[in-house]
């Protein structure tokens, strides 16, 4: 049984059977995020209070530094995923949802990248 109106079969449209798993995605994301917030929300606390290289020592530790790497990838995902669901849903000329999506892709990337090398340059520090 094909639901589709015969325009919409001829223009292509329809499902993209994409939106489940972006779906999936952030809720995976914002789960893994709750005790990874809790560990981050604790680190910044010590940062108010410690010195530079009590910082230093701290996350060069094998599990910090792997769980404020995975912090990084799980935020920046997160929130990659929302902002491409607010553009999809509130711009409407279709070239400026594209490369209003791209960028946003690609800044995402890039600060994401810099603070993942950041992390992993403090923890060779110590």
């Amino acid at each position: 049984m094909d639901y589709q109106t015969p325009l919409a079969k001829v223009r292509g449209l329809g499902s993209a059977k994409a939106g489940t798993g972006h779906f999936w995605m952030q809720r995976i994301t914002a789960i893994t995020l709750i005790p990874l917030s809790l560990w981050m929300v604790s680190f910044t606390q010590q940062l108010l209070n410690a010195t530079h290289q009590d910082i230093i020592i701290w996350l060069s530790g094998p599990l910090d530094t792997t769980l404020a790497v995975v912090w990084v990838i799980a935020a920046f995902y997160h929130a990659a995923l929302g902002l491409q669901v607010v553009i999809e849903d509130y711009v409407h000329t279709e070239w400026i949802k594209i490369s209003s999506i791209w960028a946003m892709k690609l800044t995402f990337l890039f600060f994401g990248l810099a603070a993942i090398v950041a992390i992993f340059k403090i923890s060779m520090i110590g």
